[in-house]
């Protein structure tokens, strides 16, 4: 069973589901042990609504308790680093276009380092670092499931 790892856009998304939310990741996790990436736990802290900090406070406590927390290492930082110059000098990207990367490559180089799948509603981002730096990931949408 390999574990899985959702990207904020997934949890953005089944957020916005409403009630049904719990029920949609749960149909996208098919059973498998879900972790919570620190750098997703981020993002949605970032882009929570008053309303919303108590979800993700509920998140972060069940995660941590279950120990499934993903922090990137050092190594994790060093190769975002080198995959971010390699998909600039390849993409012609702009520095504010690396930028805009990092988070989703240090998530994907932090799952891929222990064999855990990204799930992500963004595809182009995710489809790119992977052609620098190979881990599993798989395009998903929680309204479809």
């Amino acid at each position: 069973m390999q574990p899985v790892l959702f990207d904020s856009s997934i949890y953005i998304t089944a957020l916005r589901i409403g009630d049904e939310a719990a029920l949609a990741l749960r149909r996208l996790a098919s059973d498998l042990p879900v972790w919570l990436s620190s750098v997703v736990l981020e993002e949605l802290y970032a882009g929570a609504g008053v309303n919303d900090v108590h979800v993700v406070d509920r998140l972060e406590r069940d995660f941590d308790k279950a120990k499934r927390i993903l922090v990137p290492n050092l190594s994790d930082w060093t190769r975002t680093g080198k995959v971010l110059s390699q998909l600039a000098a390849k993409y012609d990207c702009e520095k504010v276009g690396r930028g805009r990367l990092t988070n989703d490559a240090l998530i994907a180089m932090s799952a891929g380092r222990l064999g855990i799948t990204v799930i992500t509603a963004n595809g182009r981002d995710f489809s790119k670092l992977a052609e620098f730096r190979p881990f599993q990931w798989k395009v998903n949408d929680p309204r479809r499931t």
